[in-house]
């Protein structure tokens, strides 16, 4: 009688010890070629997010480094009339906002409105610079929960396809495979979507404030055209 238990009892503790191994890896290999093919593409939209959050980061950090002294040095080569220092100070600067003030300062003796407008466009085309391939971060966050979805819909239907072929006799461990890779895809597509949105508001976040020195610089520089000698 105590054999009996003791034998049960070591069974019990194999049974217990026996433990199902979830495989990332596995769940992809499984998950046949249009499987591997959706979640190389999310890959592929991931690296392509990261790499254009980082890149445009950094651009966006170097374009908001605007000397606080800057303003004050244009308005006094300005108001002493030295043109050539404030066009040097420009270029020397190098940012958004100095090229800006450069395109107003090369446009003085014309009328304020035909200096306004040229800042203006100035400051467009700088803008356009600014979000270069951040709608693609917009894109991404939009695409890559719907691709994941896809691959959701083709695990779907492998799985249905395997009932269907059957003959009757469900065989549990091939449609939980199927469903592995379909929920795989879809998990997939929602990281790939939800980094992809918050890198881009993050990115417009940082490009509205460079826009707000652009303007604020701008009429300051345009408030200065407009005092009395």
């Amino acid at each position: 009688m105590l054999q009996e238990t003791v034998q049960n009892t070591e069974g019990l503790t194999d049974g217990e010890t026996t433990e199902k191994t979830l495989s990332i890896i596995e769940l992809i290999t499984t998950g046949g070629t249009a499987g591997i093919i959706i979640i190389v593409i999310l890959f592929v939209l991931f690296v392509a997010a990261i790499y254009i959050y980082f890149e445009r980061l950094l651009a966006i950090k170097e374009a908001s480094k605007v000397d606080a002294n800057f303003m004050n040095q244009i308005k006094d080569y300005v108001s002493d009339g030295k043109m050539d220092s404030a066009q040097n100070l420009c270029l020397q600067a190098n940012s958004p906002v100095s090229r800006l003030i450069s395109k107003g300062v090369s446009r003085i003796g014309k009328p304020l409105d035909d200096i306004n407008k040229a800042i203006e466009n100035a400051g467009r085309l700088e803008i356009y610079s600014l979000e270069k391939n951040v709608s693609v971060l917009a894109t991404i966050s939009g695409a890559a929960p719907m691709i994941g979805f896809l691959g959701t819909v083709i695990g779907m239907i492998l799985s249905i396809f395997e009932i269907a072929n059957s003959g009757g006799s469900i065989d549990i461990k091939t449609l939980a495979d199927g469903l592995y890779t379909a929920m795989t895809t879809t998990v997939g597509g929602l990281i790939v979507g939800i980094v992809a949105y918050i890198a881009y508001n993050h990115l417009v976040v940082k490009t509205d404030k460079v826009v707000y020195k652009m303007e604020a610089n701008s009429l300051e520089f345009l408030d200065l055209l407009n005092e009395p000698i």
